[in-house]
């Protein structure tokens, strides 16, 4: 059994009125190429200290812990982002858990998603998940900054570069989101990278794990902050991106 130690945090202070899924913009308008930035950082850390995202031009991968952005370029370079700067893309909240699991077997990505699945009984929960401790092995990516005209992010599969680290210390800050929000957000798992030293990141492509502490927040609500832009006003919802969202969570050309 994977899971060998699990006990519930949760208590009445747990549930707040900031208990909500704050989205910054609309994730199958992202996928879909709009990656200008509209929102400052510091108008999304009013709404949560735990998250990830895309920054502006599309330069890498987001995340939000404790409060800081750390961004990851195409380089490989990651650094922490001042407030002031903006991001197309990003979603966070406060995090508290309410749950917490320890494992110390190794896990490839696809058992750990199985285990988290057994730990998150609600389907149409919105779970907000850290995993910290140490992992044999993590590879990670980071999209490389664009130019107009821009195209959907699947089309942008070969050019994304790819990090591995062996027995690397760090953190996983992810979600699971429910199909019923899909459009607005990307749903089922999604995860990125930090690691301690606070040198590495990005997206989540394959992991195996050491041993780590799984930290479960199941949040009550979502919002949804609209870009008001005339790209937005102009971009087509109808096409089905489901299958380009598959594609590039899972950094596969095809």
């Amino acid at each position: 059994m994977a899971l060998v130690c699990l006990f519930a945090t949760s208590n009445a202070s747990a549930q707040t009125k900031n208990n909500t899924l704050y989205t910054a913009g609309h994730a199958s308008a992202f996928i879909g190429g709009l990656y200008d930035a509209v929102y400052p950082y510091s108008k999304v850390l009013k709404h949560g200290d735990f998250g990830l995202g895309a920054p502006d031009k599309l330069d890498g991968e987001v995340l939000v812990l404790d409060g800081r952005i750390y961004q990851t370029q195409s380089t490989g370079k990651t650094f922490e982002v001042n407030p002031t700067e903006l991001t197309p893309f990003t979603v966070v909240n406060f995090f508290k858990a309410q749950k917490t699991a320890l494992v110390r077997q190794k896990l490839s990505k696809k058992d750990l998603f199985s285990s988290l699945d057994s730990l998150l009984a609600n389907k149409n929960g919105i779970y907000a998940i850290k995993i910290t401790g140490s992992f044999n092995f993590i590879k990670t990516r980071a999209f490389p900054p664009v130019k107009k005209p821009y195209v959907p992010l699947a089309d942008m599969l070969p050019l994304q570069h790819f990090f591995t680290f062996e027995n690397i210390k760090g953190t996983l800050v992810g979600y699971r989101i429910p199909a019923f929000m899909d459009g607005p957000n990307i749903t089922g798992y999604h995860f990125h990278f930090l690691s301690d030293d606070k040198k590495s990141g990005g997206h989540i492509i394959e992991l195996t794990t050491g041993d780590v502490t799984i930290e479960i927040d199941e949040l009550d609500s979502f919002l949804v902050d609209i870009p008001q832009t005339k790209d937005f006003e102009d971009f087509d919802f109808k096409k089905d991106r489901r299958e380009e969202v598959k594609r590039v969570e899972n950094g596969k050309k095809d």
